[in-house]
C-alpha cells in the first residue's frame, strides 16, 4: 500500500521510547511514556488512569514489555466482563469438586501470571466482598486455591486500570481505602484524544493501513475535508472510536480514497479536494460541509444527553467544551430546542442544573 500522501511516515510517529505498538508523538503521550519507562525496570504495582478506549491494555502490555520480567508470562483478566460470583474462581482457581461444577481443577489468573505480569483491567468493578483477599495476595504475595488449604506463593507484577474515579469510591464506601492505596503507589493517567489532537493524523495512517491491508484495499488519499473532521472532532470514546471509525470509511472506500465515515457528511461531496500538505499545518475548515458536520455533531450529543447541556452528562462534556461555548455555537448554528423538550422542561424547576439536576438550554 502506497503511504497516504497528506500523513506523515509511520515510521515518523512511532514513539522514541521503543514502544512500537503505541502511535504518537504528542507531548501528553510523551509525558506518559516518560513514568512509564521510569516505572517499568521496579516491580511497583502501576495504576492505569484514563477515560474508556485510552489504551490502558497497550500501557500495561508495554510496562511488561519494557521490564526484567518481558520473558515471562502476560496475563490480563477484565474484571467487569466475568459475574461476581465467578470473579474469584477466575483470580485465584479451584480444587476438583470445590463447588458443583468444578469437575477438575483449575490453575487461576495469579497462578498463571507467577514470575510475570497480570494486567486486571476495569479493577473498580471488583466487588467489595472480594477486595480483602485481592488485598492479601498484593501484601502477603500468597492465597489459596478455592477449596484448597494449602497456600500457594507467588510473585507477581501487578498492573491494574480503570475508568472509574477510585477515590471517589473510596469516599463513598464502594472500594477499600487500604486497597486503594496498594493499588496506587505508581498511578499513570491517560489524556484523552482530545488532548493529544497531534496525533490523530498519524493514528488514522495507522489504522488505515491496518484495514486496508485486512481487507485487500488500496488507500492513497484522504479528503482534506475529512482529516479535519477527525482533527476536530471531541472523540468521546478516544482511540477505540477513532479505530471503528477507520474500519467503516475503508470499507465504504473507493476509487483508493478513503470514504467519509461521519452519517451527516456526503462522501462524494468530500472526495474532490484531496489534501497534500503536512498535518502540522492543517487549518479547521469553515465550509457549509463542515458547518453541517458540526451541527449534526452538537445535535447528536444534545439527543444523547436528552438536551441537557451543563454537568458532567450534559451534551457540553460529550463533545469537550465549555457550556458558554456550546450555547454560543448553538447559537450561531440556529440549533434551539424543539417544542416538545420545551414543553417537557417547563415542568421542571431549575434548567441551569445537570443530569438528574435538570439543565437544559434556555
Amino acid at each position: 500500500m502506497e503511504k497516504i500522501n497528506n500523513i506523515p511516515s509511520l515510521e515518523q510517529g512511532r514513539c522514541e521510547h521503543g514502544f512500537e505498538q503505541i502511535i504518537g508523538n504528542s507531548n501528553a503521550l510523551k509525558c506518559v511514556l516518560g513514568a512509564v519507562e521510569r516505572v517499568a525496570s521496579t516491580d511497583a504495582t502501576v495504576l492505569v488512569l484514563g477515560e474508556t478506549g485510552t489504551g490502558k491494555e497497550l500501557i500495561a502490555q508495554a510496562i511488561h514489555k519494557s521490564s526484567p520480567r518481558w520473558a515471562r508470562p502476560f496475563i490480563k483478566l477484565n474484571c467487569a466482563a466475568i459475574p461476581f460470583d465467578l470473579l474469584e474462581s477466575e483470580l485465584f482457581g479451584y480444587e476438583k469438586g470445590a463447588f458443583t461444577g468444578a469437575f477438575a481443577q483449575k490453575i487461576g489468573r495469579f497462578e498463571m501470571a507467577d514470575t510475570g505480569t497480570l494486567f486486571l483491567d476495569e479493577i473498580g468493578d471488583i466487588s467489595l466482598a472480594l477486595q480483602p483477599k485481592l488485598l492479601r495476595v498484593l501484601q502477603e504475595k500468597e492465597f489459596e486455591r478455592l477449596g484448597s488449604g494449602k497456600t500457594h506463593r507467588i510473585d507477581v507484577r501487578l498492573v491494574t486500570a480503570t475508568h472509574r474515579n477510585l477515590s471517589e469510591m473510596v469516599a463513598r464506601n464502594q472500594f477499600r481505602s487500604d486497597l486503594y492505596y496498594r493499588l496506587n503507589v505508581f498511578p499513570v493517567m491517560l489524556p484523552p484524544l482530545r488532548e493529544r489532537r497531534e496525533d490523530i493524523a498519524l493514528l488514522v495512517s495507522h489504522f488505515v493501513e491496518i484495514f486496508s491491508r485486512r481487507m485487500g484495499k488500496r488507500i492513497g488519499a484522504i479528503p482534506k475535508e475529512i482529516l479535519d473532521l477527525f482533527t476536530t472532532y471531541s472523540w468521546p470514546g478516544n482511540v477505540r472510536e477513532l479505530q471503528n471509525l477507520i474500519e467503516r470509511a475503508v470499507i465504504g472506500s473507493d476509487d483508493e480514497t478513503l470514504a467519509n465515515p461521519f452519517p451527516a457528511l456526503d462522501g462524494n461531496s468530500l472526495r474532490s479536494n484531496v489534501v497534500n500538505t503536512d498535518p502540522v499545518a492543517l487549518h479547521f475548515a469553515q465550509t457549509s460541509t463542515f458547518q453541517e458536520a458540526e451541527r449534526a455533531m452538537i445535535l447528536r450529543a444534545l439527543h444523547s444527553s436528552g438536551w441537557v447541556v451543563g454537568g458532567c452528562r450534559g451534551a457540553a462534556a460529550r463533545l469537550g467544551l465549555k457550556r458558554t461555548t456550546l450555547i454560543s455555537k448553538m447559537k450561531k448554528l440556529g440549533i434551539s430546542r424543539p417544542a416538545w423538550q420545551i414543553k417537557t422542561n417547563a415542568l421542571n424547576v431549575n434548567f441551569d442544573i445537570e443530569p438528574s439536576r435538570q439543565a437544559f438550554v434556555q
